[in-house]
């Protein structure tokens, strides 16, 4: 018998398949969050950052996505004022779902 086949019999084994996945997705589930809706003060300062943006800046955001809140840092790429898109160096973020930005 070689090593490879040895080291077969040692691996773990599921005996319900699938089990981990479905409580992953239950914990991920109830871990969701609403979406918050911004004053009109918060509104207002993201849109003066957002009109202060120049590609290249490094910025870091707060937004929403997927029933979560998430923060990122990353470079400005590109911003697109006629379809309301932030592009960064790892995502695009909709205008609609900024929490928060900060210019760094």
């Amino acid at each position: 018998m070689t090593q490879q086949e040895r080291a077969k019999l040692f691996m773990p084994f599921d005996a319900m398949k699938g089990l981990q996945e479905e409580l992953r997705k239950r914990e991920e589930k109830h871990m969701r969050v609403d979406k918050i809706e911004l004053s009109e003060e918060s509104q207002q300062e993201i849109s003066n950052v957002l009109c202060s943006l120049e590609e290249g800046m490094e910025v870091s955001v707060r937004y929403y996505c997927n029933h979560h809140y998430l923060t990122v840092t990353a470079k400005v790429v590109k911003l697109d004022f006629v379809y309301k898109y932030l592009y960064l160096t790892c995502n695009k973020i909709r205008f609609d779902d900024l929490y928060q930005i900060n210019i760094l």
